[in-house]
């Protein structure tokens, strides 16, 4: 979905004059849109552009405002692409030293010059150059105008259910992660916030689950860890004809893969911990969104709960989105293939991967996502079964989480769900028998083989 201000419509550009490339620039959260087709080259503008937002709608180029410390206050508009952003958003050089890596400010406090006089930072709860930094760069990812770095993705998703109060109805994709389950059910409802779980997959299920109440719908697409995959724009507009926000956690996917906002989603939450960090070394969440009330009120939450991401670990997911694109496009090969590998091994018995076309959702996903990543789960009929597989892999990982650069396997009716009810989980297709994997970076051919023999050991 294209949302740009009067000054930067469709088929227009902001009003600019050529300029020269600051040799030092730092880059700000000013970003917008350029009609395609245009030659690729640098402009600087007089005044700051703060309306601008961040799109990769047909026909237009993201471009990204960038303050130049040489020229003053001007903002350079390059044409950047998802890579290029992904290295350079909120990533200027350190001004004391030069250094072209973000420095880990591992401080509680910041000297100032006098009474009311600082330097735009007071005390690190509240704000940290590290994690200023990697806010940025998560917002300029999603093309969203705010991003807020939390101490988990949990701490993330919690704090965005601040924006709703007691007595309101929030709709829920009835197979969400375990942990949001568990969150909302056991947690939040407790404070008088009425959580209903349907599938919304079916934009009708979502129709009727509205009421008067209803401030918001939270969804995972696609779903751990059965993915079942949601119509972003569907489930939009029937949430908006009701004066409810949308919620989209994109922890699977990755901006590089899905972009929620440009379907209509209001806030776009994530477990950094998976794909955006990359690497299995750190935890840690975020909320990116475009709505400045909404930011207002997290990062209020954000500062008064307190459950900040470490300036360590923002470094280490700044880290990780450097090569996001690179490790995603490797991910959804290597995915793409160990799933077709599983759908034709006579030893599983059911697979689910959006890039199946077996899949009841494929063409939506090929519509919604840039590709189908390396999430993949598949069946083997019985506990015994999987407990064979899980324990006989010796490439692959048998732990909890997923998205880094091994590949890990998991059981999800013991591990991410165990405290899902074992009614429902059978229900949603969580069966004993169900195993997740997350197809590394490793050799596709290391990984298969070594699912295959461990499949090979099923019965024996």
């Amino acid at each position: 979905m294209c949302s740009a201000s009067s000054n930067a419509k469709r088929g227009s550009s902001p009003t600019v004059r050529e300029g020269v490339r600051s040799d030092v620039f730092a880059p700000s959260l000013t970003v917008g849109l350029l009609p395609r087709g245009q030659t690729p080259q640098f402009y600087v503008t007089t005044e700051p552009r703060p309306e601008l937002t961040l799109n990769s709608c047909a026909g237009y180029y993201p471009i990204l405002a960038l303050k130049s410390r040489a020229l003053g206050f001007l903002n350079i508009l390059s044409f950047m692409g998802f890579a290029t952003t992904a290295i350079h958003a909120g990533q200027e050089p350190d001004s004391a030293a030069g250094a072209v890596s973000i420095p880990i400010y591992q401080t509680s406090t910041y000297a100032q010059d006098g009474l009311g006089r600082h330097k735009g930072f007071e005390y690190a709860r509240t704000s940290n150059p590290t994690r200023l930094a990697l806010e940025r760069n998560l917002a300029a990812l999603e093309g969203a105008k705010f991003g807020y770095a939390f101490a988990s993705g949990m701490a993330a998703i919690d704090a965005t259910l601040r924006l709703v109060k007691a007595g309101d109805h929030v709709i829920v994709s009835d197979n969400t992660y375990g942990g949001t389950n568990r969150l909302f059910k056991r947690v939040l409802a407790n404070y008088g916030i009425e959580f209903e779980f349907v599938d919304t997959s079916d934009v009708t299920n979502v129709e009727s689950a509205i009421k008067d109440n209803t401030r918001m719908v939270f969804v995972e697409t696609p779903t751990n860890p059965v993915m079942i995959v949601t119509d972003l724009k569907a489930v939009s507009d029937v949430a908006h004809a009701a004066g409810a926000r949308v919620v989209c956690d994109n922890t699977f996917m990755s901006p590089y893969l899905q972009r929620p906002l440009e379907f209509g989603v209001d806030i776009v939450v994530h477990s950094t911990t998976k794909f955006l960090n990359g690497h299995s070394d750190g935890i840690g969440g975020a909320v990116v969104l475009n709505n400045e009330d909404d930011a207002n009120w997290i990062a209020f939450i954000q500062n008064s709960a307190g459950a900040i991401l470490s300036p360590f670990d923002s470094w280490l997911v700044m880290r990780g989105t450097k090569t996001l694109a690179l490790r995603m496009e490797q991910h959804d090969k290597s995915g793409r293939a160990v799933a077709a590998f599983l759908e034709d091994h006579p030893k599983v018995q059911k697979i689910y991967y959006p890039g199946s076309k077996s899949h009841k959702q494929h063409d939506l996903a090929k519509r919604q996502q840039k590709g189908f990543g390396s999430m993949v789960s598949f069946d083997v009929g019985t506990l015994a079964a999987a407990r064979t597989v899980l324990e006989s892999v010796k490439l692959c990982t048998l732990a909890e989480s997923l998205g880094g650069v091994e590949t890990l396997v998991c059981h999800p009716a013991t591990m991410t769900h165990a405290s899902v009810a074992p009614e429902v989980r059978e229900r949603l297709g969580i069966t004993d028998g169900l195993v997740r994997i997350s197809v590394g970076i490793e050799d596709t051919d290391d990984i298969i083989a070594d699912v295959d023999q461990a499949l090979s050991k099923i019965g024996k």
